[in-house]
């Protein structure tokens, strides 16, 4: 792979969310991002999502997808291409096809979770016990090969996990769980709603419908479907990005409730089950 090919073929959005970078601003063609180089009140990163090209307004600097991971972790051309490597190749066909995500890469086989490096993975995330809720996922990617821990979204797409990355294979969706609860619980993150399946005594509720958003850019699609449950709870991250996805849920339905006042003093809820098994 090469820059043309890489600032054609990856979209960045993906790859700022590969960095936990989301927008605080948005419409369907843009969107201002905090600046990842400096701490700032307002944000000057402008992202054009169908360019795929970003303009820092602070600074006046340009960004296709590969000067973009130059920037943001101070390296290489070369060692860019190579952090671009793991991501899906969807974005231009998303220009000529619509909606329709298309990509190049190919699933090779989907498991249950058994590869060592991932199970200890599971381990250290204290996750371990609701392996059966995830998939060992073997894919390529421009005849590279990788394997990570796969969770399904309702656009039958994978968000996939390991120690080293975090990529979406296929559509970008949220995932819904439907037990048939009044109660509505909401998570950024698939691996959030399993440390809270691991410790449901968190909260004295057993039986709960759920939603992991699977990215804080994905909050409006919850909008339409909170009007049906009696509380809402939303189990977001300790940052910008979660104080943003919060305020957005408050303005769909006033009633949905914090609960990082649980684990206010962690970035999320799962470092926060880490650290308390550890004790």
């Amino acid at each position: 792979m090469n820059c043309k090919q890489a600032n054609t073929h990856i979209n960045i959005r993906d790859v700022l969310e590969s960095f936990s970078l989301f927008p605080s601003k948005e419409n369907h063609q843009s969107a201002f991002y905090f600046a990842f180089d400096r701490e700032e009140k307002t944000p000057s990163l402008s992202v054009n999502f169908v360019k795929n090209t970003a303009f820092d307004f602070g600074t006046g600097k340009k960004y296709d997808v590969v000067s973009l991971v130059q920037g943001i972790k101070q390296c290489s051309i070369s060692e860019a291409l190579e952090y671009l490597s793991q991501f899906d190749f969807s974005f231009q066909k998303q220009i000529y096809d619509g909606n329709k995500a298309g990509s190049r890469y190919e699933i090779l086989s989907i498991s249950e979770v058994r590869h060592r490096a991932l199970v200890q993975y599971l381990r250290e995330r204290r996750i371990d016990d609701n392996a059966h809720l995830i998939r060992e996922i073997h894919y390529k990617v421009s005849d590279k090969k990788y394997f990570g821990i796969g969770f399904e979204n309702d656009s039958g797409g994978y968000e996939i996990r390991n120690k080293y990355s975090k990529i979406c294979l296929g559509n970008k969706d949220i995932t819904t769980v439907n037990e048939g609860s009044e109660i509505l619980l909401l998570f950024e993150g698939f691996t959030d709603y399993l440390s809270y399946l691991n410790n449901k005594n968190l909260m004295e509720i057993q039986t709960v419908d759920a939603v992991v958003l699977n990215s804080v850019s994905l909050v409006f699609k919850v909008e339409k479907i909170l009007g049906k449950y009696q509380k809402i709870i939303a189990f977001f991250d300790n940052d910008k990005a979660g104080d943003k996805a919060f305020e957005t849920l408050k303005t769909f339905d006033s009633r949905v409730e914090d609960a990082r006042v649980l684990y206010k003093d962690y970035k999320d809820l799962n470092e926060f089950v880490v650290a308390k098994m550890e004790n």
